[in-house]
Protein backbone atom coordinates (compact mmCIF):
# COMPACT_ATOMS: atom_id res chain seq x y z
CA UNK A 1 0.00 0.00 0.00
CA UNK A 2 2.52 2.27 0.94
CA UNK A 3 4.94 1.70 -2.21
CA UNK A 4 1.50 2.38 -4.12
CA UNK A 5 1.09 5.37 -2.32
CA UNK A 6 4.79 6.65 -3.02
CA UNK A 7 4.27 5.94 -6.94
CA UNK A 8 0.86 7.57 -6.78
CA UNK A 9 2.47 10.68 -5.39
CA UNK A 10 5.98 10.77 -7.85
CA UNK A 11 3.98 12.48 -10.86
CA UNK A 12 2.72 15.11 -8.75
CA UNK A 13 5.89 15.75 -7.30
CA UNK A 14 8.06 15.69 -10.19
CA UNK A 15 5.21 18.65 -11.66
CA UNK A 16 5.47 20.71 -8.69
CA UNK A 17 6.19 24.02 -11.05
CA UNK A 18 9.65 25.96 -11.44
CA UNK A 19 8.84 29.27 -10.60
CA UNK A 20 11.03 31.50 -12.57
CA UNK A 21 11.31 35.35 -12.28
CA UNK A 22 12.84 38.45 -13.20
CA UNK A 23 13.81 42.44 -12.03
CA UNK A 24 11.77 44.88 -13.84
CA UNK A 25 14.61 45.90 -16.92
CA UNK A 26 14.11 44.08 -20.45
CA UNK A 27 17.29 42.10 -20.03
CA UNK A 28 16.18 40.36 -16.82
CA UNK A 29 12.83 39.70 -18.78
CA UNK A 30 14.64 38.43 -21.47
CA UNK A 31 16.96 35.94 -19.74
CA UNK A 32 14.18 34.70 -17.09
CA UNK A 33 12.11 33.69 -20.61
CA UNK A 34 15.05 31.89 -22.21
CA UNK A 35 15.60 29.71 -19.03
CA UNK A 36 11.86 29.39 -18.54
CA UNK A 37 10.64 28.45 -22.33
CA UNK A 38 13.37 26.22 -22.54
CA UNK A 39 12.85 24.03 -19.39
CA UNK A 40 9.34 24.33 -20.66
CA UNK A 41 10.63 22.62 -24.07
CA UNK A 42 12.21 19.99 -22.13
CA UNK A 43 9.16 18.91 -20.50
CA UNK A 44 9.03 21.11 -17.37
CA UNK A 45 6.05 22.94 -15.50
CA UNK A 46 7.11 26.42 -15.31
CA UNK A 47 5.49 29.66 -12.93
CA UNK A 48 6.88 32.99 -14.39
CA UNK A 49 6.62 35.69 -11.78
CA UNK A 50 8.42 38.39 -13.72
CA UNK A 51 9.18 42.30 -13.26
CA UNK A 52 9.61 42.10 -9.51
CA UNK A 53 10.86 45.19 -7.93
CA UNK A 54 14.51 45.68 -7.31
CA UNK A 55 17.26 43.31 -6.06
CA UNK A 56 16.84 42.75 -2.74
CA UNK A 57 13.09 41.90 -3.43
CA UNK A 58 14.08 39.13 -6.04
CA UNK A 59 16.87 37.93 -3.96
CA UNK A 60 14.71 37.88 -0.67
CA UNK A 61 12.32 36.13 -2.87
CA UNK A 62 14.66 33.20 -3.79
CA UNK A 63 15.44 32.89 -0.13
CA UNK A 64 12.48 32.59 1.18
CA UNK A 65 11.51 29.98 -2.02
CA UNK A 66 8.87 32.15 -3.66
CA UNK A 67 11.47 31.58 -7.05
CA UNK A 68 13.69 28.75 -7.82
CA UNK A 69 15.58 31.05 -10.16
CA UNK A 70 16.32 35.01 -11.40
CA UNK A 71 18.82 35.93 -13.47
CA UNK A 72 21.37 38.08 -11.63
CA UNK A 73 25.20 39.66 -11.66
CA UNK A 74 28.17 38.87 -10.05
CA UNK A 75 28.56 42.79 -9.18
CA UNK A 76 25.11 43.44 -8.08
CA UNK A 77 25.08 40.27 -5.63
CA UNK A 78 28.29 41.28 -4.48
CA UNK A 79 27.84 45.04 -4.20
CA UNK A 80 23.88 45.58 -3.78
CA UNK A 81 23.40 42.12 -1.47
CA UNK A 82 26.63 41.92 0.95
CA UNK A 83 28.02 45.04 0.04
CA UNK A 84 31.65 44.15 -0.56
CA UNK A 85 33.05 44.94 -3.81
CA UNK A 86 36.20 43.49 -3.01
CA UNK A 87 34.61 40.25 -2.87
CA UNK A 88 36.15 37.12 -4.66
CA UNK A 89 34.21 34.02 -6.35
CA UNK A 90 35.08 31.87 -3.47
CA UNK A 91 33.54 34.62 -0.98
CA UNK A 92 30.74 35.04 -3.08
CA UNK A 93 29.64 31.25 -3.45
CA UNK A 94 30.38 30.79 0.36
CA UNK A 95 27.42 33.97 1.16
CA UNK A 96 25.30 32.62 -1.32
CA UNK A 97 25.47 28.87 -0.03
CA UNK A 98 24.73 30.85 3.67
CA UNK A 99 21.26 31.58 2.21
CA UNK A 100 20.72 28.16 0.43
CA UNK A 101 21.83 29.69 -2.68
CA UNK A 102 23.89 29.44 -5.94
CA UNK A 103 25.08 31.19 -8.45
CA UNK A 104 24.96 28.11 -11.31
CA UNK A 105 25.14 29.00 -14.88
CA UNK A 106 27.05 31.72 -16.25
CA UNK A 107 26.08 32.91 -19.48
CA UNK A 108 29.27 34.39 -20.65
CA UNK A 109 28.51 37.70 -21.11
CA UNK A 110 29.50 40.63 -18.38
CA UNK A 111 26.58 43.61 -18.26
CA UNK A 112 28.83 46.35 -16.45
CA UNK A 113 27.48 49.26 -15.15
CA UNK A 114 28.14 52.34 -16.99
CA UNK A 115 27.70 55.77 -17.22
CA UNK A 116 25.75 57.48 -20.42
CA UNK A 117 26.21 60.56 -22.27
CA UNK A 118 24.62 61.50 -25.94
CA UNK A 119 27.36 61.49 -28.36
CA UNK A 120 26.55 65.34 -29.72
CA UNK A 121 27.14 66.75 -25.88
CA UNK A 122 30.07 64.22 -24.86
CA UNK A 123 32.24 65.34 -28.19
CA UNK A 124 30.75 69.21 -27.26
CA UNK A 125 32.09 68.77 -23.94
CA UNK A 126 35.12 66.42 -24.87
CA UNK A 127 34.03 63.79 -22.32
CA UNK A 128 34.87 60.45 -22.90
CA UNK A 129 35.56 59.16 -19.37
CA UNK A 130 33.81 59.45 -15.79
CA UNK A 131 36.65 61.54 -14.56
CA UNK A 132 36.08 64.70 -17.28
CA UNK A 133 32.80 64.87 -15.92
CA UNK A 134 34.50 66.11 -12.60
CA UNK A 135 35.60 69.24 -14.77
CA UNK A 136 31.51 70.02 -15.26
CA UNK A 137 28.97 70.52 -12.60
CA UNK A 138 26.38 71.99 -14.64
CA UNK A 139 25.91 68.89 -16.34
CA UNK A 140 22.55 66.97 -15.13
CA UNK A 141 22.66 63.80 -14.09
CA UNK A 142 19.68 61.05 -13.69
CA UNK A 143 19.89 57.96 -11.92
CA UNK A 144 17.79 55.00 -11.39
CA UNK A 145 16.86 54.49 -7.85
CA UNK A 146 18.71 51.81 -7.35
CA UNK A 147 21.84 52.81 -8.78
CA UNK A 148 21.55 56.09 -6.80
CA UNK A 149 21.18 54.15 -3.57
CA UNK A 150 23.02 50.92 -4.09
CA UNK A 151 26.76 50.78 -2.80
CA UNK A 152 28.29 50.10 -6.34
CA UNK A 153 26.56 52.47 -7.98
CA UNK A 154 26.42 56.72 -7.21
CA UNK A 155 28.16 56.46 -3.65
CA UNK A 156 31.04 54.67 -5.06
CA UNK A 157 31.21 56.72 -8.18
CA UNK A 158 30.75 59.94 -6.37
CA UNK A 159 33.55 59.56 -3.98
CA UNK A 160 36.27 57.37 -6.16
CA UNK A 161 36.16 60.80 -8.87
CA UNK A 162 34.84 63.41 -6.44
CA UNK A 163 32.15 64.18 -8.57
CA UNK A 164 30.07 67.65 -8.02
CA UNK A 165 26.91 66.80 -9.53
CA UNK A 166 24.07 65.95 -7.57
CA UNK A 167 21.72 63.00 -9.23
CA UNK A 168 17.94 62.85 -9.32
CA UNK A 169 16.52 59.96 -9.24
CA UNK A 170 14.46 58.91 -12.13
CA UNK A 171 13.33 55.34 -13.66
CA UNK A 172 15.77 53.64 -15.70
CA UNK A 173 13.10 53.05 -18.35
CA UNK A 174 12.57 56.80 -18.84
CA UNK A 175 16.12 58.28 -18.78
CA UNK A 176 17.05 57.51 -22.38
CA UNK A 177 13.61 59.34 -23.08
CA UNK A 178 15.09 62.22 -21.06
CA UNK A 179 18.40 62.09 -22.58
CA UNK A 180 16.91 62.21 -26.05
CA UNK A 181 14.88 64.88 -24.89
CA UNK A 182 17.91 67.13 -23.64
CA UNK A 183 16.34 67.15 -19.68
CA UNK A 184 19.25 65.09 -18.82
CA UNK A 185 23.12 64.77 -19.98
CA UNK A 186 24.31 61.62 -18.16
CA UNK A 187 22.45 58.71 -16.89
CA UNK A 188 22.99 55.47 -15.95
CA UNK A 189 23.46 52.99 -18.11
CA UNK A 190 24.16 48.65 -18.77
CA UNK A 191 26.83 48.28 -21.35
CA UNK A 192 24.42 45.98 -23.16
CA UNK A 193 21.62 47.73 -23.33
CA UNK A 194 19.63 48.06 -26.86
CA UNK A 195 18.84 51.33 -26.36
CA UNK A 196 22.34 53.17 -26.83
CA UNK A 197 22.66 52.44 -29.95
CA UNK A 198 19.08 53.43 -30.74
CA UNK A 199 19.32 57.05 -29.07
CA UNK A 200 23.29 57.58 -29.81
CA UNK A 201 24.92 57.28 -26.36
CA UNK A 202 28.26 57.18 -25.55
CA UNK A 203 29.39 55.27 -22.72
CA UNK A 204 31.98 56.86 -20.26
CA UNK A 205 35.01 54.61 -19.79
CA UNK A 206 35.43 53.38 -16.15
CA UNK A 207 38.95 54.96 -16.40
CA UNK A 208 39.26 54.37 -12.08
CA UNK A 209 38.05 50.78 -12.29
CA UNK A 210 35.33 51.26 -9.77
CA UNK A 211 32.69 49.18 -11.29
CA UNK A 212 33.53 44.94 -10.34
CA UNK A 213 32.87 42.13 -13.39
CA UNK A 214 29.08 41.54 -13.43
CA UNK A 215 29.13 38.30 -14.83
CA UNK A 216 25.35 37.42 -16.08
CA UNK A 217 24.02 34.04 -14.57
CA UNK A 218 20.91 32.40 -13.18
CA UNK A 219 21.08 32.56 -9.49
CA UNK A 220 19.23 29.16 -8.24
CA UNK A 221 18.32 27.64 -4.81
CA UNK A 222 20.15 25.16 -3.71
CA UNK A 223 17.41 22.44 -3.26
CA UNK A 224 16.35 22.71 -7.21
CA UNK A 225 15.69 19.21 -8.39
CA UNK A 226 19.04 17.76 -9.99
CA UNK A 227 16.79 17.46 -13.41
CA UNK A 228 16.21 21.32 -13.87
CA UNK A 229 19.69 21.61 -13.17
CA UNK A 230 20.89 19.47 -15.82
CA UNK A 231 18.67 21.36 -18.01
CA UNK A 232 20.22 24.73 -17.31
CA UNK A 233 23.70 23.96 -17.83
CA UNK A 234 23.19 23.53 -21.70
CA UNK A 235 22.66 27.30 -21.34
CA UNK A 236 25.82 27.60 -19.63
CA UNK A 237 28.52 30.15 -21.78
CA UNK A 238 25.39 30.50 -24.58
CA UNK A 239 25.33 33.77 -24.96
CA UNK A 240 27.86 36.85 -25.92
CA UNK A 241 27.81 40.57 -25.52
CA UNK A 242 27.02 41.15 -29.12
CA UNK A 243 24.28 38.65 -28.97
CA UNK A 244 22.88 39.90 -25.70
CA UNK A 245 22.60 43.93 -26.99
CA UNK A 246 21.01 42.36 -30.17
CA UNK A 247 18.30 40.74 -27.76
CA UNK A 248 17.89 43.91 -25.95
CA UNK A 249 17.71 46.09 -29.44
CA UNK A 250 14.88 43.34 -30.54
CA UNK A 251 12.88 44.52 -27.36
CA UNK A 252 13.87 48.20 -27.27
CA UNK A 253 13.96 49.27 -30.99
CA UNK A 254 11.83 46.22 -32.73
CA UNK A 255 9.21 46.29 -30.16
CA UNK A 256 9.11 42.43 -29.99
CA UNK A 257 8.21 41.10 -26.47
CA UNK A 258 10.82 39.70 -24.42
CA UNK A 259 9.30 36.27 -24.91
CA UNK A 260 9.52 36.38 -28.26
CA UNK A 261 13.03 37.24 -28.36
CA UNK A 262 13.86 34.59 -26.19
CA UNK A 263 11.82 32.15 -28.54
CA UNK A 264 13.99 33.64 -31.47
CA UNK A 265 17.10 33.09 -30.05
CA UNK A 266 16.58 29.76 -28.64
CA UNK A 267 15.53 28.67 -32.09
CA UNK A 268 18.85 30.42 -33.27
CA UNK A 269 20.91 28.35 -31.12
CA UNK A 270 18.58 25.07 -31.99
CA UNK A 271 17.41 24.79 -27.89
CA UNK A 272 14.29 24.18 -29.07
CA UNK A 273 12.30 22.99 -31.93
CA UNK A 274 12.00 26.08 -34.61
CA UNK A 275 7.94 24.91 -35.34
CA UNK A 276 6.96 25.56 -31.29
CA UNK A 277 3.37 26.93 -31.62
CA UNK A 278 4.14 30.48 -31.43
CA UNK A 279 3.14 32.75 -28.22
CA UNK A 280 -0.13 34.30 -28.00
CA UNK A 281 -1.25 37.02 -25.57
CA UNK A 282 -5.01 36.34 -26.08
CA UNK A 283 -7.68 37.70 -23.56
CA UNK A 284 -4.68 38.94 -21.86
CA UNK A 285 -6.18 42.75 -20.98
CA UNK A 286 -9.79 40.87 -19.44
CA UNK A 287 -7.67 38.70 -17.37
CA UNK A 288 -5.16 41.23 -16.19
CA UNK A 289 -8.39 43.41 -15.10
CA UNK A 290 -10.10 40.14 -13.71
CA UNK A 291 -6.58 39.75 -11.10
CA UNK A 292 -7.29 43.68 -10.68
CA UNK A 293 -10.72 43.01 -9.56
CA UNK A 294 -9.99 40.33 -7.48
CA UNK A 295 -7.16 42.15 -5.62
CA UNK A 296 -9.21 45.03 -4.76
CA UNK A 297 -12.71 42.98 -4.05
CA UNK A 298 -11.03 41.23 -1.18
CA UNK A 299 -8.76 44.21 0.19
CA UNK A 300 -11.87 46.42 0.26
CA UNK A 301 -14.12 43.72 1.32
CA UNK A 302 -11.91 42.95 3.76
CA UNK A 303 -11.26 46.60 4.99
CA UNK A 304 -15.05 47.03 5.34
CA UNK A 305 -15.41 43.80 7.46
CA UNK A 306 -12.72 45.50 9.96
CA UNK A 307 -13.14 49.11 9.92
CA UNK A 308 -16.62 49.51 10.46
CA UNK A 309 -17.59 47.12 13.59
CA UNK A 310 -14.15 48.85 14.66
CA UNK A 311 -15.84 52.19 14.04
CA UNK A 312 -18.97 51.32 16.07
CA UNK A 313 -17.16 49.56 18.76
CA UNK A 314 -15.33 53.12 19.91
CA UNK A 315 -17.67 55.53 18.25
CA UNK A 316 -18.61 56.34 21.79
CA UNK A 317 -14.72 56.94 23.56
CA UNK A 318 -13.39 59.81 21.66
CA UNK A 319 -9.93 59.12 22.61
CA UNK A 320 -10.46 55.39 21.39
CA UNK A 321 -12.07 56.46 18.37
CA UNK A 322 -8.80 59.35 17.51
CA UNK A 323 -6.83 56.64 18.42
CA UNK A 324 -7.99 54.31 15.55
CA UNK A 325 -8.00 57.04 13.59
CA UNK A 326 -4.05 57.79 13.94
CA UNK A 327 -3.57 53.92 13.50
CA UNK A 328 -5.63 53.50 9.82
CA UNK A 329 -3.53 56.69 9.10
CA UNK A 330 -0.12 55.45 10.31
CA UNK A 331 -0.92 52.66 7.41
CA UNK A 332 -1.05 55.79 4.82
CA UNK A 333 2.64 57.08 5.70
CA UNK A 334 4.16 53.89 4.38
CA UNK A 335 5.07 54.01 0.61
CA UNK A 336 3.54 51.27 -1.08
CA UNK A 337 6.48 49.72 -2.35
CA UNK A 338 8.10 49.99 0.97
CA UNK A 339 5.10 48.56 2.45
CA UNK A 340 5.17 45.50 0.11
CA UNK A 341 8.91 45.14 0.44
CA UNK A 342 8.13 44.80 4.35
CA UNK A 343 6.24 42.23 3.78
CA UNK A 344 7.30 39.78 1.38
CA UNK A 345 9.27 38.18 4.30
CA UNK A 346 6.00 37.35 6.15
CA UNK A 347 3.81 36.38 3.33
CA UNK A 348 5.81 36.12 0.28
CA UNK A 349 5.17 36.79 -3.42
CA UNK A 350 2.23 36.97 -4.58
CA UNK A 351 -1.72 37.62 -4.17
CA UNK A 352 -1.96 37.61 -0.34
CA UNK A 353 0.94 40.23 0.08
CA UNK A 354 -0.90 42.68 -2.23
CA UNK A 355 -4.55 42.05 -1.06
CA UNK A 356 -3.15 42.67 2.61
CA UNK A 357 -1.40 45.86 1.09
CA UNK A 358 -4.68 46.95 -0.29
CA UNK A 359 -6.66 46.19 3.01
CA UNK A 360 -4.32 48.37 5.37
CA UNK A 361 -4.49 51.25 2.85
CA UNK A 362 -8.18 50.82 3.04
CA UNK A 363 -8.34 50.99 6.69
CA UNK A 364 -8.53 55.32 6.74
CA UNK A 365 -11.23 56.42 4.63
CA UNK A 366 -14.02 53.54 6.00
CA UNK A 367 -12.59 54.38 9.43
CA UNK A 368 -12.81 57.80 9.29
CA UNK A 369 -16.07 58.05 6.93
CA UNK A 370 -17.78 55.64 9.28
CA UNK A 371 -17.15 57.68 12.82
CA UNK A 372 -17.41 60.89 11.23
CA UNK A 373 -20.86 59.41 10.40
CA UNK A 374 -22.13 58.53 13.14
CA UNK A 375 -21.06 61.95 15.04
CA UNK A 376 -22.94 63.97 12.19
CA UNK A 377 -26.25 62.46 13.50
CA UNK A 378 -28.04 65.39 15.04
CA UNK A 379 -27.40 65.01 18.99
CA UNK A 380 -31.48 65.45 19.46
CA UNK A 381 -32.25 62.11 17.90
CA UNK A 382 -29.95 60.68 20.10
CA UNK A 383 -31.74 62.00 23.35
CA UNK A 384 -35.13 61.15 22.02
CA UNK A 385 -33.50 57.18 21.07
CA UNK A 386 -31.93 57.20 24.88
CA UNK A 387 -35.50 58.30 26.61
CA UNK A 388 -37.19 55.55 24.80
CA UNK A 389 -34.91 53.66 26.37
CA UNK A 390 -32.87 51.96 23.62
CA UNK A 391 -29.82 50.65 24.78
CA UNK A 392 -26.26 52.22 23.25
CA UNK A 393 -26.24 49.37 21.25
CA UNK A 394 -29.38 49.67 19.97
CA UNK A 395 -29.09 53.46 19.44
CA UNK A 396 -26.18 52.66 17.13
CA UNK A 397 -27.81 50.20 14.97
CA UNK A 398 -31.18 51.36 14.60
CA UNK A 399 -30.67 55.26 14.86
CA UNK A 400 -27.17 56.08 13.93
CA UNK A 401 -25.64 53.34 12.08
CA UNK A 402 -28.95 54.25 8.92
CA UNK A 403 -28.30 58.04 9.38
CA UNK A 404 -24.54 57.56 8.78
CA UNK A 405 -24.81 55.02 5.86
CA UNK A 406 -24.55 57.56 3.00
CA UNK A 407 -20.76 58.84 5.04
CA UNK A 408 -20.24 55.23 5.00
CA UNK A 409 -20.71 54.97 1.60
CA UNK A 410 -18.65 57.45 0.43
CA UNK A 411 -15.93 55.59 2.08
CA UNK A 412 -15.71 52.74 0.79
CA UNK A 413 -15.67 54.17 -2.24
CA UNK A 414 -12.78 56.03 -1.91
CA UNK A 415 -11.14 53.34 -0.37
CA UNK A 416 -12.06 51.29 -3.58
CA UNK A 417 -10.52 53.55 -5.59
CA UNK A 418 -7.74 54.45 -4.05
CA UNK A 419 -6.91 50.31 -4.19
CA UNK A 420 -7.57 50.26 -8.15
CA UNK A 421 -5.05 53.21 -8.19
CA UNK A 422 -2.78 51.25 -5.62
CA UNK A 423 -2.78 47.73 -7.04
CA UNK A 424 -1.12 48.59 -9.88
CA UNK A 425 1.82 48.04 -8.05
CA UNK A 426 1.23 44.36 -7.16
CA UNK A 427 2.95 43.41 -10.18
CA UNK A 428 6.16 44.78 -8.22
CA UNK A 429 5.50 41.51 -5.92
CA UNK A 430 4.18 38.97 -8.45
CA UNK A 431 0.48 39.51 -7.68
CA UNK A 432 -0.21 40.50 -11.70
CA UNK A 433 -3.27 43.08 -12.91
CA UNK A 434 -3.19 45.84 -14.60
CA UNK A 435 0.39 46.90 -13.02
CA UNK A 436 1.85 44.25 -15.07
CA UNK A 437 1.60 45.89 -18.51
CA UNK A 438 2.30 49.39 -17.52
CA UNK A 439 5.58 48.16 -15.60
CA UNK A 440 6.50 46.06 -18.51
CA UNK A 441 5.95 49.25 -20.86
CA UNK A 442 8.17 51.70 -18.90
CA UNK A 443 10.79 49.08 -18.74
CA UNK A 444 10.70 48.60 -22.81
CA UNK A 445 9.48 51.56 -23.62
CA UNK A 446 6.23 50.51 -25.17
CA UNK A 447 3.49 53.00 -24.74
CA UNK A 448 1.50 49.88 -26.28
CA UNK A 449 1.39 48.17 -22.98
CA UNK A 450 1.50 50.97 -20.80
CA UNK A 451 -2.28 52.15 -22.23
CA UNK A 452 -3.11 48.07 -22.08
CA UNK A 453 -2.77 48.55 -18.20
CA UNK A 454 -3.43 52.37 -17.65
CA UNK A 455 -6.95 52.78 -19.97
CA UNK A 456 -8.53 49.57 -18.07
CA UNK A 457 -7.58 50.98 -14.84
CA UNK A 458 -8.79 54.07 -15.11
CA UNK A 459 -12.04 52.49 -16.69
CA UNK A 460 -12.31 50.30 -13.19
CA UNK A 461 -11.95 53.42 -10.95
CA UNK A 462 -14.43 55.30 -13.41
CA UNK A 463 -16.64 52.43 -13.46
CA UNK A 464 -16.68 52.47 -9.41
CA UNK A 465 -17.57 55.83 -9.42
CA UNK A 466 -21.00 55.22 -10.97
CA UNK A 467 -21.42 52.34 -9.36
CA UNK A 468 -21.52 53.71 -6.57
CA UNK A 469 -23.17 56.72 -7.47
CA UNK A 470 -26.42 54.03 -8.85
CA UNK A 471 -26.00 52.58 -5.55
CA UNK A 472 -26.83 55.53 -3.15
CA UNK A 473 -29.72 56.54 -5.78
CA UNK A 474 -31.21 52.67 -5.48
CA UNK A 475 -31.45 52.63 -2.07
CA UNK A 476 -30.79 56.20 -0.39
CA UNK A 477 -33.82 58.33 0.64
CA UNK A 478 -32.82 62.08 -1.89
CA UNK A 479 -32.46 64.01 1.59
CA UNK A 480 -29.63 61.47 2.45
CA UNK A 481 -27.81 61.49 -0.57
CA UNK A 482 -24.36 63.26 -0.88
CA UNK A 483 -24.51 66.20 -2.85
Amino acid sequence: MMLLLAVAVMPAAAQRPVVVGSKTFSESHVLAEIAAQYLEANGQTVERKLGLGGTLISYEALVAGELDIYPEYTGTLSGAVFDDLAMDGAGLAAALAGDGLEFFVPLGFNNSYALAMPEALANARSVTRISDLAGYPDLAIGLSLEFLNRGDGWPALQRRYQLPQNPTGIEHALAYRALDAGQLDVADAYTTDGDLDLYGLRLLNDDLGVFPAYDAGYLIRQDLPVAVRQLLTRLEAAIDEPTMRALNRRVASDGVSPAMAAREFLSDQALVDSDLEPLVNESRIAYNTGVHLKLTAIAVTLGCLVAIPLALLVSRSPRIAEGLQYLASLFQTIPALALLALLIPVLGLGQTTAIFALFLYSLLPIVRNTLAGLASVDPLLKEVAQSLGLTPSQQILRIELPLATPMIIAGIKTAAIISIGTATLAAFVGAGGLGGPIITGLTLNNNRLILEGAIPAACLAIGTELGFGLLERRFLPAHLRPV
